[in-house]
């Protein structure tokens, strides 16, 4: 197994080394092109702002910027990847060469220069992964793979290697005691264990790759196999047959020296992504609170001081990151009520006024949680934060529904923009809104929160059934 790791880690270190070059090399040119058109303050000193935005760039992207050497990657989340790296240097970069007065373009040119980036080294990079993947595609026959051992894990591993060949691995068949119906016939019976050795001997050419779910018991048959494999060339990886009582995504991890599983993979358990996450949530909610907001601010306090009497803003105990509490802000849109802490708003709620039920259809009555943003007590995205007696009441109810509390709540989210906003009349509906709030843990990228923030607009200009 550490051989693998070690093997996997100096190909990963070749693709990154390689395609971090590229970068560097495209960031220059693009830089060296916009200052061409500024007035020249000297070679030396136009030298050194080239090495300056180089080791900004290389240390916004020596952790994490690479992703397109794995074997399962989209597009998307190799663009969102350039769009946090772009966002890392524009930010870093910026600072430093303003602060150190290095040369630099023009602050026209230099905005394009920026902007260029994102479109030339994602263009780079996509067109990088394709090469990888023609690579793994011509070497796929020299990758065999043969399964001993047919639980449901090398099932879907079987699955998994099979489901996409530009991954680059052919399977040629599995081996346990007797032939097991649910494995496809595209996937053929080799055989019993004792029937691996020879199997080996008489195809090693191609075959390199053995994964093994036989249980603990039949460590001797096992031992026979890893001696085999070490010695000929053959990599064996140990498939832990946890299905018996997990049935779910598990990644794995080491402490120091043992081997770990954990349930989900968590982005933003990285310490560098949520320095990004926070960051962005503070320039963006400043932005905000210090520009749009203010105006909004006085129409709406001039609006609902006319139209009802009451404070201006509504307060709410909602629960947070690690379902600690915090008091959520908004304009208030309502009476002033005692089911506020309780009742949900419902479509033609009686306690809604008419200049209430406007903002809650614009999503003007979310605007002050900025404020919230901007504390630290919520992001611009993440799962909504719930009263706290729905999420006493939830929590008994449906499965995992406190994962939702691993991040920081948003003001506005991926399940949000997929349908599940506003009133949950069934139980069914809360559902989906906890799946789509774990599944933006488990696939958070800059990216993604700001393709949510686009489609939070977009939907907010067209209109939103769901919004009452």
């Amino acid at each position: 197994m550490v051989e693998r790791l070690d093997y996997q880690k100096r190909y990963d270190a070749l693709v990154k080394v390689g395609v971090m070059a590229g970068d560097l090399l495209l960031c220059n040119v693009l830089f060296h092109g916009a200052c061409l058109g500024c007035e020249a303050r000297g070679a030396s000193s136009l030298l050194q702002s080239h090495l300056l935005i180089s080791a900004v760039y290389f240390a916004c992207t020596v952790r994490g910027g690479v992703i397109l050497h794995f074997k399962k990657v989209r597009n998307f989340q190799i663009v969102a990847r350039v769009l946090r790296n772009v966002f890392l240097f524009t930010i870093a970069a910026t600072l430093l060469l303003v602060w150190g007065d290095f040369a630099m373009p023009s602050p026209g040119l230099y905005a394009a220069f920026l902007l260029s980036m994102i479109p030339v080294i994602s263009v780079f990079r996509l067109g990088t992964r394709h090469l990888i993947k023609v690579y793994w595609r011509r070497t796929r026959h020299r990758n065999g793979v043969v399964f001993v051992g047919s639980t449901e894990n090398n099932l879907e591993l079987y699955h998994e290697l099979a489901g996409d060949p530009s991954i680059g691995y052919w399977v040629c068949g599995y081996f346990d005691h007797a032939p097991n119906r649910n494995f496809p016939q595209e996937c053929p019976y080799l055989g019993t264990p004792s029937e691996v050795i020879p199997y080996l001997q008489k195809h090693g050419e191609g075959i390199r790759n053995l994964y093994c779910c036989l249980p603990s018991k039949q460590k001797d048959e096992i031992l026979a196999i890893i001696h085999y494999c070490e010695n000929h060339l053959v990599r064996f990886y140990s498939v832990p047959n946890v299905r018996n009582y997990l049935y779910h995504r598990m990644h794995f991890s080491m402490m120091g020296n043992v081997p770990c599983l954990n349930l989900h993979e968590e982005p933003l358990s990285w310490i560098e992504n949520r320095a990004l996450k926070r960051a962005f949530d503070i320039v963006f909610s400043l932005a905000f609170l210090c520009t749009l907001f203010i105006p909004v601010f006085i129409i709406v306090t001039l609006i609902t001081k006319t139209t009802m009497p009451g404070p201006v803003f509504f307060r709410q105990k909602r629960n947070g990151l690690n379902g600690k509490e915090f008091y959520c802000l908004k304009f208030r849109s309502m009476k002033v009520n005692a089911d506020a802490d309780r009742l949900q708003a419902t479509k033609n709620d009686p306690r809604k006024t008419h200049w209430g039920d406007i903002m809650r259809k614009t999503n003007i009555d979310e605007l002050p949680q900025f404020i919230n943003v901007l504390l630290g007590q919520m992001s611009v995205v993440g799962p909504r934060p719930h009263m706290v007696k729905h999420t006493e009441e939830y929590s008994q109810l449906i499965d995992k529904y406190m994962v939702r509390h691993f991040i920081k709540p948003g003001i506005t989210g991926w399940s949000q923009v997929n349908g599940f906003r506003g009133e949950t009349k069934e139980l069914e509906q809360m559902e989906g809104r906890i799946r789509g709030d774990i599944w933006y843990i488990e696939h958070w990228s800059f990216g993604l929160d700001l393709y949510i923030i686009y489609k939070t607009v977009a939907n907010a200009l067209h209109g939103d059934k769901n919004a009452y």
